[in-house]
């Protein structure tokens, strides 16, 4: 929705203002005085720093020419590795020695300096459609089918017969919204995009790739502090290598898909992200950091390698006039298979472990006691080697995107 907005209304408006929302958000969560408050304020936060992901890659695609696009988006994947580094640094310190608060606080200069900067430098490019219309009705429809399932996914037992019922109320006003699209003439949610192969097959790699891999940082994370007992500042540290490699990596594989083309990298970091999953489902009580960062060592150069074509090959399908809807598109599949990465990976430990013992022991990230230790490892292993699976089949849409398409391709008609 909000990259539809962009397109009708400009990207770098719209990017601008998502700096300033997300910027007056985060002052408010910091001066938050209860749970609920703070709920609705993150919700505030969150929707500018949707406005700012969104927009970012459509500004940069069309900043960019197709021959240079991989380079420009793996230079803008490479700062926000550089910004995760900081946040797994700082935020563990800060709240330590600060409140809570910092962590929102923090936010509010760098915000203004992003809100004022962007604003003086960066200028609108892309040509803004005449005469189309926002579709009200599907973005209703799609934010209420896509929360509906989110909802569904996250509140609970995923397996529960309450979740399952609003799992399917979610999947059938989610199929309304389809109907609704192809009959609109400017649509919010364009399934037509979906008729250009590198882009429907790049987004399919994304989504499998990325519900399997935004599993890792939750899964580590239990494993040095529940299985290895390291205290959760140490492991955030512990998890910087793998940042590390993405941060000198993405610019490089970004240049080198734009010269050779994104199906061989896109397929060849699938094949390491599955086998930092496999890796590590092989950890033990007794295995060392340095096994540790074996998955990580391999994840960074999987992902390294996987990002940058993959989101090069999506965009640059995606026609000049339709980047922004791309865009969006883009970033809800990348973003939905994140959120449901964890229910996702917890439902594969409930094949080992009962789901009311796993929910208690990631809530309080404490285990009962150290006969607790080998069931809770088998199960996080037993996820591990489940999802590494599942990423290999990433590989499939991987390699079937075909050659580039051409740059401003028209979109196939219904």
């Amino acid at each position: 929705m909000l990259g539809r907005l962009a397109d009708l209304y400009g990207r770098v408006r719209l990017y601008n203002l998502g700096f300033l929302i997300f910027t007056v958000g985060s002052l408010l969560c910091a001066l938050s005085q209860n749970g609920e408050q703070l709920v609705i304020f993150r919700f505030l936060q969150g929707s500018g720093a949707a406005l700012i992901i969104t927009n970012s890659v459509a500004i940069i695609t069309d900043a960019f020419p197709h021959k240079e696009l991989g380079m420009g988006l793996g230079i803008s994947m490479s700062a926000a590795n550089l910004g995760a580094i900081a946040g797994y640094t700082l935020s563990g310190v800060m709240i330590t020695f600060f409140s809570w608060r910092s962590i929102f606080l923090i936010n509010v200069p760098i915000g203004i300096f992003g809100t004022i900067w962007g604003y003086l430098q960066l200028k609108e490019i892309s040509l803004k459609p005449s005469g189309e219309k926002f579709d009200y009705a599907g973005s209703v429809l799609y934010c209420i089918g896509l929360s509906t399932m989110l909802l569904a996914l996250t509140l609970g037992d995923p397996l529960s017969s309450r979740n399952l019922t609003i799992l399917g109320g979610g999947l059938v006003i989610f199929i309304m919204v389809i109907f609704v699209e192809l009959r609109q003439k400017f649509p919010t949610l364009d399934v037509r995009l979906f008729k250009i192969r590198s882009f429907a097959a790049g987004n399919l790699a994304a989504f499998i790739n990325s519900l399997a891999f935004s599993c890792g940082p939750f899964l580590r994370s239990l494993y040095l502090q529940l299985v290895l007992g390291y205290s959760a500042l140490k492991t955030g540290v512990l998890l910087i290598p793998m940042e590390i490699i993405l941060f000198i990596l993405v610019p490089i594989s970004g240049r080198m898909a734009d010269r050779y083309g994104s199906r061989v990298f896109s397929s060849i970091g699938l094949v390491l992200n599955a086998s930092a999953l496999f890796w590590f489902s092989t950890l033990s009580q007794k295995s060392s950091y340095g096994a540790v960062l074996v998955s990580l060592v391999l994840f960074g150069l999987g992902t390294a390698l996987f990002a940058p074509p993959n989101t090069s090959s999506i965009m640059g399908a995606a026609p000049q006039e339709k980047r922004g809807a791309a865009a969006g598109i883009r970033t809800t599949v990348t973003q939905t298979a994140g959120v449901l990465s964890v229910p996702f990976s917890l439902l594969l430990m409930t094949l080992v472990m009962p789901y009311n013992r796993l929910s208690q022991i990631v809530n309080s990230t404490q285990l009962n006691g150290a006969n607790e230790v080998p069931m809770f490892l088998k199960a996080v292993n037993h996820a591990c080697f489940i999802l590494g699976i599942v990423t290999l089949f990433a590989i499939i849409p991987s390699v079937l995107r075909g050659q580039r398409e051409k740059v401003n391709a028209e979109v196939p008609k219904s």
